[in-house]
């Protein structure tokens, strides 16, 4: 040993020895029990391994003085119950090759060993066929009783007083309301995962969760994020062959929920995602559920999504992590594009049953667009907030001055789509008045065509309509600009452009996007290829896609821009239209809804 790798304080090198086994268990714990959660998690994975239809989850300060698991799974013979608590000791794994097929979600046999080593230990279990079911306690470890018990079928496993004899380890656990919180989110997030299992969880006696178990996962969603979030998600249901075989055994499925638009949260924790039944965190996934929102909700906002992946256990490694929380995928890329397309799919269609597939209702009347009469106006009122009313040419056609905004796909979308709005006026030059169903809209006319504009170009990628210019245009290019159409011009076609190069600094210009025409030609070209450099999106996008961002963006109507009545009621009628009317391309709001309630109680009705 060199001089720098003595001990401190003059010690003399000690030699080398094996750890007792007590100390060697705490170190391999350290690696399956963080804290309380850990715990939690690994005896929940026990019961749903077990067959169990119902779990009841118990903690008192957080999980340190106290957690009790009790299941009605399958239990554990008496004679094999001693063997359970020992260190990698399973009933679910015989060698390394199965390791390439196992199902379950435990498969180790380190957990029960792990948690004994840092707690006392309770265990009581009855498989259907005893009579009676045995109970062991271990303490540090080691084993302190054991013996015969009267018990109902199943499983129940209380773990007192975690880390007494580790307080390194319980010097790092947060508060209790903190400690709480996590066992909380991992208790709701198989309820997600199995709503087929009744889960419940009571904290310091009180109950805050009880999933219904009933097998639907509306049901279970509603438990865990409330009834008014469950119908608004989306369902998501995917699938395909994972070998080209089109065996049933064989598919990659992927089923879940997934949030609406204006369904969104400022943080990732509403994104929950399960492979093979087992509750995983995975970067590059969640990454692909948040680029099938963008152009939907909000920059830096994250949708709420319940996604349930299943594929061949040969396709996805489990054992890379101790606490099993991280998988590795054979194809990796191709999971990202799946799950990505998936929840993309059901925004487009939704199947679950949002709040906006019900009839449009308000506790007084049956709202209808055509009750709607253009010639019952009010006067213009000019001023620095000018209001804009119906002139009574009935019928305005979709059009606005410069812009043809409509009208835009008329397929099937999702509930996310604005009810029928009637036209009330036009404040600041910026912002449309409009009234709902049982609300009042406000929206900001840039942002809202801005995303006409943008769903009409990717709607018509593959055939874009274009404008032919009456002269071809050279249009000259600074070098960022040459660089940009260098990796982006096939792009360009996809949405209505027509370029071509013309020397090694400037484009020959012959036709673009019909729905921009109106914009001066050279500018707009160049602002596409400045800003779709500046899109600044830390996943992958479809070359097409971030050039239509660019485009729509410039070539839009803007703030401060004065419209008549029929270029207001052209663009509402457009939004209406839209996949994803709530937000701008850009993740901008593009409406503000003032309910009927909200309005009612700032004026002391209610």
């Amino acid at each position: 040993m060199s001089e720098r790798e003595r001990p401190t304080g003059g010690s003399p090198p000690r030699s080398i020895h094996r750890l007792d086994e007590l100390t060697i268990s705490r170190i391999a714990a350290g690696e399956v029990v963080e804290r309380p959660a850990s715990v939690v998690k690994e005896l929940v994975e026990n019961s749903i391994d077990a067959g169990a239809t119902r779990i009841d989850v118990t903690i008192r300060e957080g999980g340190r003085s106290w957690i009790s698991i009790s299941d009605d799974g399958s239990g554990i013979p008496a004679d094999e119950i001693e063997l359970a608590v020992e260190r990698h000791a399973t009933s679910k794994l015989d060698d390394e090759l199965s390791l390439a097929s196992i199902r379950t979600l435990g498969f180790r046999g380190e957990a029960l060993a792990a948690i004994c080593s840092v707690a006392r230990v309770s265990l009581i279990s009855r498989p259907e066929d005893a009579a009676d079911g045995r109970r062991v306690v271990v303490e540090g470890g080691r084993l302190v009783e054991q013996g015969p018990a009267g018990a109902p079928i199943g499983t129940r496993i209380t773990v007192e007083h975690l880390f007494r004899d580790v307080p390194a380890r319980r010097e790092f656990l947060n508060s209790d309301a903190a400690e709480s919180g996590r066992v909380t989110e991992i208790v709701t997030q198989y309820a997600l995962a199995y709503p087929n299992i009744r889960f419940t969880l009571d904290r310091n006696d009180r109950r805050v969760l009880d999933s219904p178990g009933r097998g639907g996962l509306k049901a279970a969603i509603g438990a865990v994020f409330g009834a008014e979030v469950a119908r608004d998600l989306l369902e998501i249901a995917y699938s395909e062959s994972y070998d080209g075989s089109g065996s049933q055994d064989r598919m990659i499925r992927v089923r879940g929920a997934a949030g609406s638009a204006h369904l969104h949260r400022a943080n990732r924790r509403g994104i929950t995602l399960f492979v093979n039944g087992r509750l995983v965190k995975d970067a590059r996934l969640t990454a692909a559920v948040v680029q099938a929102y963008r152009t939907r909700i909000p920059e830096r906002r994250y949708p709420i999504a319940v996604v349930s992946i299943e594929l061949p256990p040969e396709a996805v490694d489990v054992n890379v992590h101790p606490a099993k929380t991280e998988v590795r995928f054979k194809a990796p890329d191709r999971m990202f594009g799946v799950v990505r397309d998936a929840v993309i799919g059901s925004l487009g269609a939704g199947r679950i049953g949002a709040s906006l597939d019900k009839p449009f209702t308000t506790s007084r009347h049956l709202w209808r667009p055509q009750d709607f009469d253009p010639s019952n106006r009010i006067a213009e009122v000019r001023s620095k907030y000018d209001f804009v009313e119906s002139s009574g040419d009935g019928e305005a056609p979709h059009t606005i001055e410069g812009w043809d905004v409509g009208p835009a796909d008329q397929g099937t979308g999702p509930s996310d789509r604005l009810p029928p709005l009637r036209v009330l006026g036009q404040i600041a030059r910026c912002y449309i008045v409009a009234e709902g169903p049982d609300a009042l809209y406000l929206i900001d006319q840039h942002a809202a065509h801005e995303r006409i504009v943008f769903e009409m170009l990717l709607a018509r990628t593959g055939s874009p309509a274009s404008q032919t210019l009456l002269e071809p245009l050279v249009v000259e290019l600074s070098a960022d600009e040459a660089e940009a159409f260098g990796r982006l011009g096939q792009g360009l076609e996809k949405i209505g452009f027509l370029v071509e190069a013309f020397g090694d600094a400037a484009l020959i210009l012959r036709a673009v996007p019909e729905i921009l025409s109106k914009s001066e030609p050279a500018a707009l070209l160049r602002g596409v290829l400045q800003g779709a450099d500046e899109d600044e999106v830390p996943v992958e996008r479809a070359v097409e896609e971030r050039l239509a961002r660019a485009a729509c963006k410039r070539g839009s109507v803007k703030a401060g821009q004065a419209l008549t009545y029929a270029e207001i009621r052209a663009l509402v009628g457009a939004l209406e239209q839209c996949h994803a009317p709530h937000t701008c391309p850009h993740g901008r709001p593009t409406v503000i809804v003032l309910g009927a309630d909200f309005i009612e109680r700032s004026f002391g009705r209610r």
